[in-house]
């Protein structure tokens, strides 16, 4: 049989149409041979960026890791000031010994000793040394039949009868502490006590980690109330964390002197809403709700039926959405809207937060709420990530970052020493970088766009206590994301809690300079000598406010109408 000749495809057949033809190019200068070359490099740039998050996304549909960000290595541009660092921490000296706590002195004999010596004191030497075994308590309770027919039993110490169970604070705490603070999984935990001679079950490590800390989760929740209503400003962040098999969010909220970790479902303007509600359950339809909801362009004729009721409070979510209904809100925009305006209500009604409170974060949409600052870092990615293809490109890059770095240093400068002349300066310098125009377009549009944010990134000038930068935020909730890697998602409601109550009071602890085994050493016996947490805050912010230059805290006394020095 005759073997039938294969068709061209419709690509073939372009490309031999294409090789066939005679290519014209057209007669260009060679300035403008350039420029056409370096804007087609410009566009390969980005068309291979969006290629590799597009890769990128479909590695992660598919169950794989995507490509790593490696970041260039600095260590010939670091390694002369660190090694200039590190001898200088080489030169301070510490006795290391002098403030340990000694459990056992051992006098060590001199051995063949001539006759005639002098005994000159001793040569003291100690060695650190760590007791990890079990110790196991046997209450033999006394029991007494009265002569009426009863039993009289003997009770178990306070801490005993506060655990209810068989094992003591100390093993409650290393089991807990294990597993919250150093990340160590639950199987590794119970292999870990039973090679120690601990009769322990995984059912009951898993107890121990998730069930019966209402205390503690009431301690957290005072975390946040108490820190809302005396810190000037707080950071948020948000990261992804999956909870029975579903995509889920955690958000958090701090600064210096607390962290609060929360997890839901969704992480909507309305939930940030929810949470700096610090507890309240309650919608409140006041003149605050109203302007909140003109201010996002509710239409004008429900804008007018939500005003008519005046100043009006719903006790929960049920009543609120009836109320919505029973005016006939179907637009999922308008009933979102107005239910923003009426947690906002709540929370300004209600004196949650800090009158003045600023809430600085990434640019992420669901934080613009209250008065909203941008962390100076994330405003610049849409610069730091460009390429320049040429000389002339590259020198305006490394131009504007110089300048960049620069203002920067100058915003230092005034947040230790706010002054309205410098205030007016920088703020023509700020418009001077960022309306710069460029030989390069993409660098041009990155500059506009930061432009736009000028009052939210220039916030500082008129709130010099705020950071310039959300790094706090970004630092804070890295452990959870470590956790999260470790142990993946969580399965029980208490067990979701439990991480966030944990994650919440270890970095709060250690922003309070309480070391987290005392801390729960403390809380589980019922001694509670460490003051509450929610304590430690307020009295940490008094004394940053006497640390702070005496500009600084009248500009904070005299709270939005802010008046600066001369």
């Amino acid at each position: 049989m005759r073997k039938q000749k294969r068709r061209d495809t419709g690509i073939e057949v372009c490309f031999k149409s294409f090789m066939s033809a005679t290519l014209k190019i057209p007669e260009i200068s060679d300035e403008e041979r350039t420029s056409l070359v370096t804007a087609l490099l410009e566009i390969v740039q980005i068309q291979q960026e969006l290629i590799q998050e597009l890769r990128d996304e479909i590695a992660r549909l598919k169950g794989q890791k995507p490509k790593p960000g490696i970041k260039p290595s600095t260590l010939g541009r670091n390694s002369r000031n660190k090694n200039t660092q590190g001898r200088a921490r080489r030169r301070v000296k510490r006795n290391k010994t002098e403030t340990l706590e000694i459990h056992e002195t051992v006098v060590v004999k001199a051995q063949n000793v001539p006759s005639g010596s002098t005994f000159k004191g001793y040569d003291d030497f100690t060695v650190q040394n760590l007791l990890l075994q079990p110790f196991n308590t046997l209450y033999r309770r006394e029991r007494w039949r009265t002569s009426q027919g009863s039993d009289i039993v003997a009770a178990l110490p306070d801490e005993i009868k506060t655990l209810g169970g068989h094992f003591g604070p100390s093993l409650y705490s290393f089991i807990v502490y294990q597993y919250y603070h150093s990340h160590v999984t639950q199987p590794l935990i119970l292999e870990q006590l039973l090679e120690l001679g601990i009769d322990i079950s995984a059912g009951q490590v898993n107890r121990i980690i998730v069930e019966g800390n209402e205390l503690f989760h009431y301690e957290k929740d005072e975390i946040l109330r108490v820190g809302l209503k005396v810190s000037g400003y707080v950071n948020v962040d948000d990261t992804g964390a999956r909870h029975q098999g579903k995509n889920g969010y955690c958000t958090h909220i701090g600064n210096e002197i607390f962290a609060w970790f929360q997890s839901t479902d969704s992480k909507n303007r309305i939930n940030c809403l929810e949470l700096l509600r610090a507890g309240s359950n309650d919608y409140a339809l006041n003149s605050k709700a109203l302007d909140y909801m003109k201010r996002r362009k509710l239409p004008k004729t429900q804008l007018e039926q939500l005003a008519f009721f005046g100043n009006i409070v719903f006790e929960n979510e049920a009543k609120w959405k009836a109320f919505l209904n029973s005016l006939d809100f179907t637009n999922n925009r308008h009933v979102r809207i107005a239910t923003e305006g009426a947690l906002l209500g709540t929370i300004l009604e209600h004196g949650v937060i800090h009158p003045d409170l600023v809430i600085l974060s990434d640019d992420a949409g669901q934080f613009d709420v209250l008065l909203h600052a941008l962390c100076r870092i994330h405003a610049e990615r849409s610069i730091n990530k460009l390429v320049g293809f040429n000389d002339s490109q590259c020198n305006a890059l490394e131009e504007i970052r110089t300048r960049i770095w620069e203002f920067y240093g100058e915003l230092k400068i005034y947040k230790q020493t706010p002054c309205k002349n410098r205030k007016l300066e920088i703020e023509k310098r700020f418009d001077e970088i960022f309306t710069t125009h460029t030989c390069y377009a993409s660098l041009n549009q990155a500059l506009k766009r930061i432009y736009k944010n000028k009052s939210e990134l220039l916030l500082v000038l008129d709130r010099p206590d705020i950071p310039l930068h959300n790094n706090t935020s970004e630092t804070d909730i890295r452990e959870y994301v470590k956790k999260r890697k470790i142990s993946g998602s969580t399965r029980s409601d208490l067990g979701r809690r439990s991480r966030d109550t944990f994650a919440s009071l270890k970095k709060t602890c250690r922003k309070l300079g309480v070391g987290f085994w005392a801390y729960l050493n403390d809380r589980l016996t019922g001694k509670n000598s460490i003051l509450p947490l929610a304590n430690l805050i307020s009295l940490r912010v008094r004394e940053s406010i006497r640390n702070l230059p005496l500009e600084t805290q009248s500009i904070m006394a005299k709270g939005p109408q802010l008046q600066l020095c001369a």
